[in-house]
């Protein structure tokens, strides 16, 4: 398994750099979030072996026991990546890193409400639906400002960016509108200059996107079947 996940994880790394070269950016800018949805935990150990840190789960229930098993590993970086449940946020603000999924107002204040009982500060991305379409979770983009402006300020939430997932084709051309989308939104909120949001981070892009999403300006893309290979269920 350990080969396997090697020459994985080289093709992936090995892609990354391409597209970044590709359209003249740096390599290091962009941050692989090894996404093991119902893969075993001796998948991630293997990718931590090449040591990789950033790892997600889409799932609470599957996150917390992974985070658990690797709990004296204290370099590795969390990501929860799914559709985010207002009631399952408490669970989280003890281990988790980032949030990378939020969708509106109400779990921001959850987030913050929760996080400082156990004073950690939570990084967080919102999610933004970029794809128009009904199913994907996530803020309208009209809808961002305000969240932004009513967030602005809570202590131990720290807004770094935006996050999309773009809808799922063919093509990955065909999604380019959609990144271009989120990218300029992130533009659009920089230039508000907040008081405690760090708006440097846009998550976007998978496993069959990728590289277009790098050129449109992802600083974070979220990878699971490339590294790990297709999912068993779920």
């Amino acid at each position: 398994m350990q080969d396997t996940i090697e020459l994985r994880y080289t093709s992936l790394i090995n892609r990354v750099k391409k597209a970044c070269i590709n359209c003249g950016r740096n390599p290091e800018e962009v941050t692989v979030v090894a996404v093991s949805k119902t893969k075993p935990v001796e998948m991630i150990e293997a990718v931590r072996k090449l040591g990789h840190r950033h790892f997600g789960e889409n799932k609470v229930q599957e996150l917390m026991p992974k985070m658990d098993h690797f709990s004296d590993d204290t370099e590795i970086i969390w990501h929860m990546v799914g559709g985010l449940q207002t009631n399952k946020i408490k669970y989280l603000v003890e281990e988790v890193d980032w949030i990378d999924s939020v969708p509106k107002l109400k779990a921001l204040k959850e987030i913050n409400k929760r996080a400082s009982k156990v004073k950690r500060e939570i990084k967080v991305l919102i999610q933004v639906n970029i794809s128009d379409e009904d199913q994907k979770f996530g803020c309208e983009p009209e809808d961002l400002p305000e969240l932004l402006k009513a967030s602005d300020n809570m202590k131990y939430v720290r807004v770094m960016g935006l996050m999309g997932i773009a809808s799922f084709v063919d093509d990955p051309e065909i999604v380019r509108p959609q990144f271009r989308l989120l990218r300029e939104l992130l533009k659009q909120e920089q230039e508000k200059g907040y008081e405690t949001h760090d708006l440097r981070h846009l998550s976007m892009g998978m496993t069959g996107d990728l590289e277009v999403a790098i050129e449109e300006g992802s600083t974070m893309i979220r990878v699971g079947t490339a590294l790990f290979g297709e999912r068993d269920y779920g």
